[in-house]
């Protein structure tokens, strides 16, 4: 029981002006979807309906094609570099102005800890479009040949768990390099996509440059699969990253797939363990654990085992879990029923399988979705927790005894995007890295980003690499 209690430091709702209802942005405006049908996109954290938003079908997904397309021969794709790039800086600078708009809309929208969205997401979102605006007009020093040419209409689907983040990371390299876009945003988490329409419109960027259709998977299909798209870009589960591989092959189009990960974090037993644990925390509780390249395995030396337990025990303890716009918020809301009836199901199924059940003790609210923090031990590689992605803030933890024992288990996985380590000597980590068999590996941390690195995965986790200078390679004819 702690000293004291925090008192409540909620952020405003007013900061945000939500439409009752969203049409689809086609060719610079918003637009009623051709055949009428909507949907509701709510809050997770109360279950409460924040907006009615359209369903684009065929003839939708078309017309936002056609935008695109004409938009790139006309207006963009022959347009200077340095020409691209006013309006890449103008966007960024925008979406800094309106952070704290387009913070408390993301939380709301997708259940996420306030101080997320305003501190990690939305600068990471402004700092992409400042640093892809930076190579608009320097494409051909880029190593990608001397006269580098865009791919055309870019189809890009994103997924829920950091929608504007991902949005960014699609749209800001396609743009400087001439490309135009269509993007679907997820369905649970539509609304930062469509503020990202009017900050375009603010932006006086040209009409048909972007194109937001929202919608399901039905619509993401007619967008993959339309003949007049050039480029995929998607980030989502392998199971439909393969639908889409099979969908494209044959075809000209190409494409680029990050998805999904089961990263193991490795602790060696010469680590500063305080700043492990603090490492691991963020590594598997950040924004609920939904994320693709979450530290959701955690394998321990056996030596130093049941003093990172204990230490990690009592630091998940001082999480927070709650209200998303409260500012003392660590732990957010489940993003949708669907995904907290999943997590649920495979933590029943590692109980079931024998593996030991910790989870923080807190107040649950009486609506919308929440699963309290968990840990598994006594947790083998065979149980499906270990090796099937929970996406949710469940960690397993394994142990082992040599190096040489912790690499192995951590490169047991089909999945192949992420990986940590944590240890004293540099020998030890360069060695790790490099017999790591993982897209990312962070030394002495985890989850950083910066736009100037490149992401991506291995194996099942898909290819292609998002941000950096390598970046620009998925969206350019090399």
């Amino acid at each position: 029981m702690s000293l004291f209690e925090y008192a409540p430091a909620p952020e405003s709702r007013s900061i945000v002006d939500i439409k009752s209802s969203y049409g689809l942005f086609i060719d610079g405006k918003f637009v009623d979807p051709k055949d009428g049908s909507t949907f509701k996109t709510i809050n997770p954290a109360s279950e409460e309906t924040l907006a009615e938003v359209s369903e684009a079908g065929n003839g939708d997904v078309d017309a936002a094609v056609a935008a695109a397309r004409k938009a790139y021969t006309k207006v963009w794709g022959p347009m200077p570099g340095s020409e691209r790039a006013k309006y890449l800086f103008r966007i960024a600078r925008i979406i800094a102005e309106r952070s704290r708009e387009l913070a408390v809309l993301e939380s709301l929208d997708n259940g996420k800890p306030i101080k997320e969205s305003r501190d990690a997401d939305i600068p990471l979102v402004s700092s992409f479009f400042f640093y892809y605006a930076g190579w608009a007009d320097k494409l051909p020093y880029a190593g990608m040949g001397p006269d580098p040419k865009p791919l055309g209409v870019a189809g890009q689907v994103i997924p829920w768990n950091f929608p504007l983040l991902m949005l960014a990371w699609k749209i800001a390299p396609a743009l400087a390099c001439g490309n135009t876009v269509v993007l679907k945003p997820a369905e649970t988490t539509p609304l930062s996509a469509l503020l990202f329409a009017e900050i375009c419109q603010q932006a006086e960027l040209p009409p048909g440059v972007v194109n937001i259709v929202t919608g399901a998977g039905q619509t993401g299909s007619a967008l993959v699969s339309h003949p007049d798209v050039d480029k995929i870009a998607f980030t989502g589960s392998t199971a439909v990253g393969r639908d889409i591989a099979k969908s494209v092959a044959g075809t000209k189009k190409k494409v680029t797939l990050e998805l999904g990960g089961k990263a193991a974090n490795i602790v060696f037993d010469d680590a500063a363990i305080d700043q492990a644990v603090e490492g691991i925390v963020n590594g598997i509780f950040f924004n609920q654990g939904h994320v693709c390249c979450a530290g959701s395995r955690l394998l321990v030396a056996e030596s130093i085992q049941d003093e990172v337990l204990d230490k990690l025990k009592r630091r998940m303890s001082t999480l927070r879990l709650g209200d998303p716009l409260d500012k003392n918020t660590d732990i957010g809301a489940i993003n949708s029923s669907q995904q907290l009836a999943k997590i649920k199901e495979l933590a029943a199924v590692g109980q079931a399988e024998g593996a030991r059940q910790w989870s923080v003790s807190c107040d649950i609210p009486d609506n919308g979705f929440w699963f309290a923090p968990t840990i598994f031990t006594d947790v083998s590689q065979s149980h499906r927790i270990a090796r099937e992605e929970i996406f949710g803030p469940v960690l397993s933890v394994l142990s082992f005894r040599t190096p040489e024992e912790a690499i192995a288990k951590a490169n047991n996985t089909p999945y192949g995007l992420s990986a940590g380590v944590w240890t004293e000597k540099g020998s030890r980590m360069l060695w790790a890295a490099t017999a790591l068999k993982a897209g990312v590996v962070w030394a002495n941390t985890f989850n950083k980003f910066d736009p100037t690195s490149p992401f991506g995965g291995l194996k099942e986790s898909g290819y292609g690499r998002e941000g950096g200078r390598h970046g620009l390679e998925a969206y350019l004819n090399v």
